[in-house]
Formats: structure tokens, sequence, C-alpha cells
């Protein structure tokens, strides 16, 4: 019989092997995206102290609010926004993405492309 690993199994394999290329530093803080199947969260991370410096997610109250759903592209959409905004009140304005593991498409893409368009360089 075939063994087959699981897919968070893979997907946490992909997220180490994304992790040794790249980590955040105080120029450039990694922007850390997770998703569950009903949620998203979002933070960057100056991983030279080990310290999250900004943070989103779909599970607080002011974004849930703002939102339908919390677990849709536009959701995502929304998200890459609500953390680039909190980012640029802090000073940060270059990051690097970080996917976590996860494909490039759909509810990651939204968050990447929404976040750009606010203003976050990466």
């Amino acid at each position: 019989m075939i063994k087959k690993e699981s897919r968070s199994a893979i997907r946490t394999k992909k997220h180490m092997k994304i992790r040794n290329r790249f980590s955040g530093t105080a120029a450039r803080p990694r922007l850390a995206v997770f998703r569950s199947n009903n949620h998203m969260y979002a933070q960057i991370i100056d991983d030279t102290v080990g310290k999250t410096l900004v943070s989103a997610s779909t599970v607080q109250k002011n974004v849930k609010d703002q939102i339908e759903k919390t677990n849709d592209v536009a959701a995502a959409a929304y998200l890459g926004q609500v953390i680039a905004k909190r980012a640029l009140e802090a000073g940060i304005t270059a990051v690097v993405f970080d996917r976590g593991g996860f494909i490039y498409q759909g509810k990651i893409k939204a968050l990447a492309d929404a976040a750009r368009e606010a203003g976050l360089e990466f």
C-alpha cells in the first residue's frame, strides 16, 4: 500500500525550504502569510530579533466587520490593504514576501497584489 504524505506536511516542508533562502531584516522585514480553512493571517516579522512588527488577520473585529466572508479572495485582498496600511504607519515600506509554502494563486496572490497597490514594495 502506498502511503501518501499529508498536504499540511508537504506545505510545511515547502515553507522550510523557502525560509532557508531568505529571512527578514530590520531594513526589509518578512511579510509572512498563513491561511487556514476559515481565516487568513499576515504579519511583518524582523527575523534578526525574532519580533513581529505589524500584524493583521480576518479574526480581528475591525477587519471582520468590513468583509462579508473571512475565507475568500475579497477578504484576502482587503487584508492585504490593511497590512500595507499598518506597515506604512509603522514606517515599513519594503518587505520580503513569504507565501508560507502555499501556491502563489488565488487568496495568496490577491493579498500580495493588494499590499503592493497599497504601497508596500516587494
